[in-house]
Order: C-alpha cells, then structure tokens, then sequence
C-alpha cells in the first residue's frame, strides 16, 4: 500500500459526524481505475440509520465511475485496529475481489493486512445470484 491510501483514509476521519459515539472512523478506497475514494461514518440520532466509512467510501466509488475496489485502508482514531463491521464487510466483497488487500491502520500507518477471504469467510457470492 501506498502512503496516498492511508493519507487519505486518516484525512477522511476529520470528517466523520459521530456526536453520540465521539468514534470517528476514516476509509479510503483504491479502485480499479488508480483514484482514491475516501469516506467518514455520519451518525444519526436513530442509531441504525447512521452509516459506516467504508459504505461512504464505497459510494463515493460508485458515483465517481469506478465499480471494483482493490484496497481498502481503514482507521479509527480510539483502537490500535478497527476491522469493518460485519454489514460493511458483505458491502466491501460486493465490490471486491479474493485478491482485494484491506488494511487495518493506526495513526502511525498499517499495523494488519488482510485479504477478502481472510476478513470475510464465506461470503455470500454476487456471482451465483445472477
């Protein structure tokens, strides 16, 4: 991974809207096409209707054209390493592939890395519903 990812995925935390958990949380995203796309949790007041970084990352993605994520980074400010929650791993694998690296960073740079399969066993396949 490259510094520019894990830039960007610390640079997007500042921007997290988290006034009830205070647990900002950053992703950014490098897509097939080599751009970046960055994304911070926004929290609402009905708790499940918040959303996650990676999901705003991921929709940033979509909307900028790209469709297949080749890495991940994702950081949060109060643990050593923030993993994406189970609904946000089924969203990453939607846009993955097996061979998708994720990275689990403190403020200092990467401290895990994981592949597709390693994150999420046994994910449902895309490939099979159509």
């Amino acid at each position: 991974m490259s510094d520019d990812l894990f830039a960007a995925a610390r640079a997007a935390m500042a921007f997290a809207h988290v006034p009830y958990s205070k647990f900002p949380v950053g992703a950014a995203i490098r897509a097939e096409d080599g751009r970046i796309y960055a994304g911070a949790n926004i929290e609402n007041l009905s708790f499940p209707q918040g959303w996650c970084a990676e999901p705003t990352a991921i929709g940033q993605m979509i909307m900028g054209g790209a469709r297949k994520i080749v890495e991940i980074a994702v950081i949060a400010e109060k643990l050593p390493l923030c993993p994406p929650c189970g609904g946000c791993r089924q969203k990453i694998a939607e846009f993955a592939t097996p061979q998708t690296r994720i990275y689990l960073c403190d403020d200092t740079g990467v401290k895990k890395t994981m592949t597709m399969p390693e994150l999420l066993p046994f994910a449902f396949e895309t490939e099979i519903l159509g």
